[in-house]
């Protein structure tokens, strides 16, 4: 089974769900069609998570690179998804509802460490929900030669999160404590 064209068809399903319940709601105003399909976003990590499972649990499979991809990307998704979803659903809400315009990123002063920080909380989100895929399928498949990889796996996504940490967070709220205070 090739766990990557898997992944890859996650990702394009996730987009194409996402934006045809976006359409759904402000092109077509049809808001409970749109949230059931909004709905099915999280149906697709349920069948990444099972794929993944059943390859190397039930078919004998050894773990490799893109079985570990497949538990970060799950991670990634459960962590971020929801601010992804919000995001452009207001940009879509702007362009086709006549919404407002949605919120920017703050570049500097108290606004910017905060958001800096709660990035890499849900970093922190998509290391710990990773590393609980990842060690789980380990132990349900219960032979370390084959699961080798996965513990790998656990050992990048945290040097990620490390150098994230102060590559991001710390960095800006290191350089916004030497920031001028601007005058009012």
């Amino acid at each position: 089974m090739n766990i990557f064209i898997a992944i890859l068809a996650c990702e394009i399903g996730f987009w194409v769900v996402l934006f045809g319940g976006l359409a759904t709601r402000y092109l077509l105003r049809l808001r409970r069609l749109s949230t059931v399909l909004l709905l099915c976003v999280p149906l697709l990590d349920i069948a990444l998570l099972s794929l993944i499972a059943w390859d190397l649990g039930v078919a004998g499979a050894t773990a490799d690179f893109t079985h570990g991809l497949g538990a970060v990307y799950l991670g990634f998704t459960i962590a971020f998804g929801h601010q992804i979803i919000t995001r452009v659903d207001a940009w879509f809400s702007h362009r086709f509802a006549r919404g407002p315009v949605p919120e920017r990123v703050p570049k500097h002063g108290p606004e910017r460490v905060a958001h800096e920080w709660k990035e890499w909380g849900r970093m922190l989100l998509c290391a710990v929900i990773a590393t609980a895929v990842l060690g789980g399928i380990t132990w349900l498949v219960g032979d370390p030669e084959r699961t080798a990889e996965l513990v790998g796996w656990i050992v990048r996504v945290w040097a990620i999160t490390a150098i994230w940490l102060v590559g991001w967070p710390v960095w800006v709220t290191v350089a916004e404590a030497g920031r001028p205070v601007a005058k009012r």
